[in-house]
């Protein structure tokens, strides 16, 4: 053994709610055998609790759709830490929430309630204290409750609307005492609900998007109209516009390009820098007799402004392209976005 490998001598087979009794064995562990082994005991302590989902997750979840107003969560220690990521994870996916600590729903939090709201309640042995005490106050309240524990038997259980079972065989923890696995368990239930109920919502990205206004993700899920220009800013001309027409136009624009369009404002085609130089290496002294439509590209690429950002770049990284036309259900160009745009909304 190494200096850097672990004698282990207080690893125990007892029940979380048995310690005095536990067996202690000596065990060698190198630290990536004893990282490994607290990963794969917390990654069991999931998939257990996957097999005990029916019936009541979806009761919790038919009584979460029901709510009118909002996710209370709550806990106490580190179920307390647990519960406020829960309240946060269906903040952000569409449904109100918020944390609040038990022992100051005792002392005028209370008041944040009223009986629309739903509340869920974390206790791994259902006897928390701080939880006892407030479980007559939220059924004479008329709130509904869900309990997230691992004593089906516990007075929490008992008050609860709809239990979900979170009990563990052990705790990843070497004196099978420190909450590792049970938290790990509340943790993975409670995304478990916020994800089905976001699905039974059919939160769409644009949702999404409106709870994450600021960072990469918000900066991710922007549209596509809300960073493009539009009006005046948008390079165009006619299809029988003269070469030096379209000249002007690029030039005026500053971007390298200008869209060419029917006289009912339908796009036709595109004109880019590479564009004028192949048409004078074809046309030579005759090119200033052209017209747009003989030196277009159609068919260029295009995108609606209803379209999410990121999907823009890659269109455009696709296809090797700086610029790309939005186009409203008419395929009339209604604005324009490029690389530029791009980076500075954060997207790249």
């Amino acid at each position: 053994m190494n200096q850097f490998d672990l004698e282990v001598g207080q690893v125990f087979s007892a029940s979380p709610s048995d310690p005095d009794e536990a067996k202690p064995e000596t065990v060698e562990l190198s630290l990536i055998e004893y990282g490994a082994q607290v990963l794969q005991d917390e990654a069991e302590a999931i998939l257990r609790i996957k097999d005990r989902l029916a019936p009541s997750f979806e009761h919790a979840i038919e009584l979460l759709v029901e709510c009118t107003g909002k996710v209370v969560v709550t806990g106490m220690g580190k179920s307390g830490h647990i519960a406020t990521k829960i309240a946060a994870t269906f903040a952000s996916t569409g449904t109100p929430a918020f944390f609040v600590h038990p022992a100051e729903l005792r002392h005028g939090d209370f008041g944040m309630l009223d009986s629309r709201d739903l509340v869920i309640a974390l206790s791994s042995s259902g006897e928390t204290q701080e939880i006892k005490l407030v479980l007559e106050p939220i059924k004479r309240t008329g709130l509904k409750l869900i309990a997230l524990t691992g004593n089906m038997q516990s007075t929490l259980a008992r008050y609860a609307d709809v239990v979900l079972d979170v009990s563990v065989d052990k705790e990843a923890c070497p004196l099978n005492l420190a909450p590792t696995s049970s938290t790990t368990a509340a943790l993975a239930m409670g995304d478990a609900l916020a994800m089905t109920l976001m699905a039974v919502k059919g939160i769409a990205p644009e949702d999404f998007a409106r709870s994450h206004p600021g960072g990469s993700l918000g900066q991710k899920l922007i549209t596509v109209e809300s960073i493009m220009r539009s009006g005046v800013d948008v390079p165009i001309v006619s299809l029988n516009a003269a070469y030096e027409a379209v000249l002007e136009e690029i030039t005026a624009k500053k971007l390298g390009f200008t869209a060419v369009c029917e006289d009912d404002g339908k796009l036709r085609g595109v004109i880019t820098d590479g564009d004028l130089r192949r048409s004078i290496s074809k046309y030579r002294e005759s090119v200033f007799e052209k017209c747009a439509r003989d030196i277009m590209t159609t068919s260029p690429k295009t995108i609606s402004s209803q379209s999410l950002a990121v999907e823009a770049l890659k269109l455009m990284e696709k296809y090797s392209i700086a610029d790309l036309l939005i186009v409203d259900h008419a395929t009339r160009p209604v604005g324009l976005i490029d690389l530029k745009d791009l980076l500075r909304a954060g997207v790249i």
